[in-house]
């Protein structure tokens, strides 16, 4: 590879590795991946992930973050999902691209506030702000249109519930955008793809005999959050299988709860199930030192 080739390559790579982050994984060409499966279902919302991603790196540079912490793209999948959600709820007007590049900057500073901390955020300052953009818009409903609602029905459709499962965690219900996300998992942790997989299953399971919608689990609404768990928690030990199973397990029961409280779940049911499953993993660590003792 050419010195230009390598320099170009340094200059896009943190951009990319912001949207290959929205799952957890540090590559580029997981990223590259993710955006085209983005835009095999909307160039449009292709296009607001990309301004969304731009965004948010170039705030965190121009706000002197960690260098390191930029190119690892740790600045990026927040504000990418940021774009993503608001133009899947929102008809993309004006003030729309704007609320995109305001909440782009807001839920990079917000990142930076966790990472300054070394509190485990994930997704929830995209979160926050979209949360907050939803609560406006709640208030002010002339601010902006809604987008129409999905009517696909893919009942009985086995690949549509793997492919869903991977796809909804980027808003997506188009079925090649699930296999090239599956591809760009796979592609930087095999075991991370097979353990989403599995997620996919179990949580389809359970939703499935907590009676759910039956479109609803195949749309991939149950199991977009267990995905994520199963991803934070993939590995070699019998300890990363549990702690996997017990975190997929919760984020369903989470999202249930929401579903039926009316509270847009987002990737929240991920965040609360990953943070409990990770206290407890340290109480049990702490149990079994004190019995070592």
């Amino acid at each position: 590879m050419t010195k230009q080739k390598q320099s170009f390559l340094a200059i896009i790579a943190p951009f990319f590795r912001g949207i290959g982050q929205i799952m957890l994984q540090h590559n580029y060409l997981t990223g590259l991946f993710f955006l085209a499966g983005i835009c095999c279902g909307s160039l449009m919302m292709g296009l607001a992930v990309t301004i969304a991603v731009t965004t948010g790196t170039f705030a965190a540079i121009l706000l002197k973050y960690n260098k390191d912490e930029i190119n690892n793209g740790l600045y990026g999948f927040s504000a990418a999902l940021v774009g993503v959600a608001l133009s899947c709820f929102f008809q993309l007007t004006t003030i729309a691209w704007v609320a995109i590049v305001i909440g782009s900057v807001l839920a990079t500073i917000i990142q930076h506030l966790f990472i300054a901390k070394k509190v485990p955020a994930f997704t929830f300052p995209f979160i926050l702000v979209t949360w907050l953009c939803l609560i406006i818009v709640g208030y002010y409903p002339t601010l902006m249109q809604p987008q129409p609602a999905a009517t696909n029905v893919y009942q009985n459709n086995y690949i549509a519930l793997f492919s869903h499962g991977f796809g909804q965690v980027i808003f997506q219900d188009n079925i090649w955008a699930g296999i090239l996300f599956i591809i760009g998992v796979f592609i930087n942790r095999p075991i991370a793809a097979v353990y989403a997989l599995v997620s996919i299953l179990l949580s389809s399971v359970i939703a499935y005999y907590l009676k759910e919608p039956i479109n609803d689990i195949y749309m991939g609404l149950l199991s977009y959050n267990a995905v994520l768990c199963a991803i934070a928690f993939a590995g070699n030990k019998a300890e990363d299988f549990l702690m996997a199973l017990i975190s997929v397990a919760l984020s369903v029961l989470i999202t249930i709860q929401m579903r039926y409280l009316h509270l847009p779940a987002l990737t929240f049911p991920f965040i609360l199930a990953t943070w409990l499953a990770m206290v407890i993993k340290v109480a049990k660590q702490t149990v079994y030192l004190k019995l070592k003792q």
